[in-house]
């Protein structure tokens, strides 16, 4: 019997560049890798449905689930996660000097509200600062280019927060100018990166403070996960193991990779401290960096549902099992 044909939008991160050249195979099905940015990924799969399987942001996720017919379910696996603390930056001009200073500002937030990195920004700020979501003024739009308002969500910023689309203008520009005082971006401000006096980040020593946050609550952000759609899971319930095995595989060749020996680490990164670098990490998060499974994202997962719903993003207060395929639960 033919392999069963599947189309997966996932971008070309080194834990899926085996199932994207093909080295990993997931049995019994035939995939087809689509390497897109994610955010052309999740338009075109929130609008159209055009994957089988895809990468989406958890927020989106969720999101969906609160809809008459939820279109997709996950699986455990998360393709992207990412320390948040950096994702803040400040007008130097503004008299912040610290995560407080930032209640009654005017702050822009990367893309949409509710954005991944802007929800971990904000959740970790209101429950570890002292700086409500709702004590801010939100202005949302695009970083470095103009992005229209995001049509295709699947929720609706909520009432009990001040926001505003931005328009034509871009975030960065007015975070330098001042026209907002702060920002929440998965993007650094291309003015910053030119070398601005004005923009900082609201965390200097964000690695530092970021390693902390690891050590006193046991939590990498999940950023996003991989769905199904429901009609493909419905009608072929064991391609979800295969997915979640072939994930697995593309995982740890790249973690092989990366204990390779230290002269093949040095030819393949243009990082000359990257050893010192993967041992420190090695040392903190254990042997698996980007654990996939219910279980070992347990606390991460649950942080995540109370702060989507607290930001008025969902309906209800999901549970992490009510996110994924029964059949991968207890996966390890």
């Amino acid at each position: 019997m033919a392999d069963l044909k599947i189309n997966l939008a996932c971008w070309a991160y080194d834990r899926t560049r085996a199932l994207m050249d093909g080295s990993v195979k997931p049995e019994g099905i035939e995939l087809t890798y689509h390497n897109l940015f994610p955010a052309v990924t999740f338009e075109r799969l929130l609008r159209n449905k055009e994957f089988e399987v895809s990468e989406l942001g958890l927020t989106f996720y969720i999101g969906t689930l609160d809809l008459p017919e939820p279109p997709f379910i996950a699986l455990p696996i998360f393709p992207l996660r990412f320390f948040r603390h950096s994702a803040i930056f400040i007008n130097t001009n503004k008299g912040i000097k610290s995560p407080k200073d930032l209640i009654g500002k005017s702050v822009g937030e990367f893309f949409f509200f509710g954005h991944d990195a802007g929800l971990w920004a904000k959740g970790i700020l209101a429950e570890h600062y002292g700086v409500p979501t709702d004590s801010v003024t939100y202005q949302v739009g695009g970083v470095d280019h103009p992005t229209a308002e995001c049509t295709w969500l699947p929720f609706k910023p909520p009432a009990s927060h001040k926001i505003a689309h931005v328009g034509n203008r871009l975030l960065g520009d007015m975070l330098e100018t001042g026209e907002i005082d702060a920002l929440y971006s998965a993007i650094t401000p291309p003015s910053m990166l030119r070398g601005s006096k004005n923009i900082a980040r609201l965390f200097p020593e964000y690695e530092v403070e970021e390693r902390g946050y690891y050590k006193k609550t046991g939590i990498f952000p999940i950023m996003h996960t991989l769905v199904m759609r429901r009609d493909v899971y419905k009608a072929n319930p064991w391609v979800a193991k295969s997915i979640y095995d072939a994930f697995q595989k593309s995982k740890m060749n790249a973690w092989g990779m990366y204990k390779a020996g230290d002269a093949v680490m040095h030819g393949l990164f243009m990082l000359p401290w990257f050893t010192h670098h993967r041992d420190e990490v090695r040392e903190t998060l254990g042997e698996d960096t980007y654990p996939y499974g219910l279980e070992a994202n347990r606390k991460v997962l649950d942080t995540f549902c109370a702060y989507h719903h607290a930001h008025g993003l969902s309906k209800k207060r999901y549970q992490p099992e009510e996110l994924f395929v029964p059949e991968l639960i207890s996966a390890a």
